[in-house]
């Protein structure tokens, strides 16, 4: 019989599952679609056993003509930051999903800000103070629902990011991967391990948390995950974008791995814990040993083309056909919406349109919303010394005209991969080095043949104009921000 690999990509809008073969060659895929809630102004929320049910729908498609019993083992790779509350003895989710781009965390964040501690919270984790990253939603929920801290202190509680709640529901083992622990800001990047003195700043119980393991840990097997028999290990678990820096072979050096999806996380390997410029420092995966990576996040990328096109009553895709021959002129759309990310980190700042008149029509400001994500991105390149290749992976990638408008705006070769389920296939090529099935020479071998290269073709005094201009509107969209608090 065939050995295959399931990994299963838990998004923010869909849930994907892929099936890889022993040569790493993709067999059978299905996605589910998942929905987002706005329940109020910042809130972003998702239902917990809609994502759950997405899970189950997507594998099961995905396994619809395979024999399940051939799959030596799964891999997960997740949205990483989002928050879920269960109960530890039921699994039963107390609360709806809440997002990683949930802004409730912020009333927190400033007192713990006034009380002089940001800075020895980024020193700790290699984040920046910010509601994007876990504590500060897993503090928001314990405050309506344990306000007391009382089930949490006693274990009656579990908090935990996406992959925590997946694996606690379909293995029954109560841990959480490294490198999405990473991302809470309760995690101590120089212990690996959960940090005492930050579980109390964020009042976070310890017993509500799982035990960290590391990406290729002990995970459990399946149970209850039909059409999978129960009894299927998990090899592999990852952060989306770190599955996608894993697919991307993104250890080698001067490569630098941006994913274009809601929002967009710029990621480079880092070799030690060392902050960078305006970026993240975050551990990546752990295979015997932590690997560290520099991360920028930027909140609305392809979030952005989604808006415009719900206020002109079009497509996604109609955006981008509108943008590719169009010229935006002076137009310039900042983003902010809820702040802006790396590598200015500014939740202050509001969105700005400016440049527009009377004669701005949709292919414009189509345009506009294109050039606005490789301009963030472009943002955070700027801060990284010695880049040589931006390997490109996400949804908004297959947009030929926003692949060369970042190679042309950054000056840098633009690579995108043809695969377009890169984060599952990352999580699954983990699970195949456990398995033996392939080495990490030949995972390198494998990336370089599934690539298409954009080249810069711009001159500098052309790319000098339009930066200029970005940065800008950039400084507005902070100033007007800083005026209306």
């Amino acid at each position: 019989m065939t050995t295959h690999i399931l990994a299963v990509d838990q998004g923010t809008s869909s849930t994907k599952a892929v099936l890889l073969d022993a040569a790493g060659q993709v067999v059978a895929r299905a996605s589910a679609p998942l929905a987002q809630s706005h329940p109020g102004p910042g809130l972003v929320e998702q239902d917990a056993p809609a994502l759950l049910d997405s899970v189950r729908t997507a594998v099961a498609g995905c396994l619809a003509d395979v024999d399940p019993r051939s799959v030596a083992g799964v891999a997960l790779s997740t949205q990483r930051e989002s928050v879920v509350l269960w109960d530890a003895r039921t699994g039963t989710p107390l609360a709806p999903v809440v997002s990683w781009q949930d802004r409730r965390g912020g009333s927190r964040a400033a007192r713990i800000e006034r009380d002089g501690m940001g800075e020895e919270v980024r020193r700790r984790t290699g984040l920046p103070l910010d509601p994007m990253f876990s504590a500060l939603k897993m503090a928001a929920l314990l405050d309506e629902h344990d306000p007391r801290r009382v089930r949490g202190r006693a274990g009656q509680l579990r908090l935990g990011t996406v992959e925590a709640f997946l694996l606690d529901t379909f293995t029954g083992t109560p841990v959480t991967e490294i490198g999405n622990a990473s991302r809470t800001q309760l995690l101590d990047l120089g212990t690996g391990g959960w940090d005492e003195e930050l579980l109390a700043l964020f009042d976070v119980p310890r017993a509500a948390l799982g035990e960290v393991v590391a990406s290729d840990g002990a995970f459990g097997e399946i149970r209850g995950l039909a059409p999978l028999p129960d009894g299927t290990p998990v090899l592999a678990v990852l952060g989306d974008s770190h599955a996608a820096l894993f697919a991307h072979a993104g250890w080698r050096q001067g490569t630098v791995k941006a994913t274009y999806g809601t929002g967009s996380s710029i990621m480079t390997v880092a070799g030690s814990a060392e902050p960078a410029n305006g970026m993240c420092t975050t551990i990546a995966w752990s295979m015997g040993q932590a690997t560290f990576a520099h991360e920028a996040n930027i909140r609305s990328t392809g979030r952005t083309v989604t808006w415009l096109a719900d206020l002109l009553k079009t497509s996604p895709e109609q955006i981008l056909t509108r943008a590719a021959d169009a010229d935006a002129g002076d137009v310039t759309l900042v983003p902010a919406f809820g702040g802006i990310g790396a590598p200015w980190w500014d939740a202050g700042a509001v969105p700005v349109l400016a440049g527009f008149d009377l004669s701005t029509g949709p292919e414009q400001l189509a345009r506009a919303a294109l050039e606005s994500v490789a301009h963030q991105v472009d943002d955070v390149l700027t801060q990284l010394p010695g880049v040589r290749r931006i390997v490109a992976d996400g949804g908004l990638s297959r947009s030929d005209t926003l692949m060369q408008l970042q190679a042309d705006l950054s000056g840098i070769e633009v690579a995108r991969t043809l695969d377009h389920e890169l984060s599952a296939v990352g999580a699954a090529r983990m699970a195949g080095l456990r398995l033996g099935l392939w080495t990490i020479g030949e995972l390198e071998k494998r990336t370089a043949d599934a690539l298409h290269v954009c080249a810069p073709i711009w001159d500098e005094e052309r790319r000098r104009a339009a930066v200029t201009r970005w940065r800008r509107c950039v400084e507005a969209a902070r100033s007007l921000g800083t005026r209306g608090k």
